[in-house]
């Protein structure tokens, strides 16, 4: 499959063209659109369990859909929830994606997503404490939240990341977690929870925009949120 993505930066869609009998697989709820005579079958992936776990500890949906082209090939277009950009990577198996909650949106039948613990968080934060550790062979497509920033870190280079402005991190890469600031009262008063710390080589992607503090800023704005 080749994915060609459009509309970026801000309202990125991706296009991906699929050979006859080809399929990909998408998060439930970003097709976006489809040409003619393409099958879709919407199923959960490597069971209950694994599914359950995939969508209460991973932040993805419970099933995930199945988009196959006739013999003549065709497309599929997705895009995410939150405007944003969208990030096409290749996954092979000595060079895995960790990504973070709620960022996968398909990738080829050849990717294997599995729930994995990625560190504990902070109960005040809104982010869960797994991730998708995406293996095997294949096309990745990621989303973010606003504008993309990737970060390439030297051997024992460190930065230092707000846990909810990470979309993805390369197996490679160290990875710690710690309060933003002295003790939990200094936490909130600088309005910071836990932070990564990331000690290279390899590569971290950052997305501008943090989806947890626009849900806190909706859920004190809103009308019912002050009754």
């Amino acid at each position: 499959m080749e994915v060609t993505v459009r509309h970026n930066p801000a309202f990125a869609v991706g296009r991906v063209a699929l050979a006859g009998g080809e399929a990909v697989r998408v998060e439930s709820g970003a097709m976006m659109a489809t040409s003619d005579g393409v099958q879709i079958e919407a199923k959960m992936e490597g069971g209950l369990l694994k599914s359950l776990k995939r969508a209460t500890l991973g932040g993805e949906s419970l099933f995930i859909s199945t988009f196959t082209a006739p013999p003549a090939g065709g497309w599929v277009d997705v895009a995410a929830n939150l405007p944003g950009d969208l990030i096409v990577g290749q996954v092979s198996p000595d060079q895995p994606i960790n990504v973070t909650r709620g960022s996968w949106i398909c990738s080829s039948p050849g990717v294997e997503l599995e729930t994995k613990w990625g560190g504990f968080k902070n109960a005040f934060g809104g982010e869960g404490g797994f991730l998708i550790h995406a293996g095997g062979q294949g096309t990745l497509v990621m989303s973010c939240y606003g504008a993309l920033e990737t970060y390439q870190l030297a051997p024992g280079e460190r930065l230092i990341l707000d846990t909810g402005h990470t979309v993805a991190y390369s197996a490679d890469v160290q990875m710690g977690i710690r309060k933003a600031a002295g003790g939990i009262v200094q936490s909130l008063k600088s309005g910071e929870g836990l932070i990564f710390e990331f000690t290279g080589p390899g590569w971290v992607m950052a997305q501008s925009r943090n989806p947890s503090a626009m849900i806190t800023w909706l859920t004190q704005a809103l009308p019912f949120s002050r009754q």
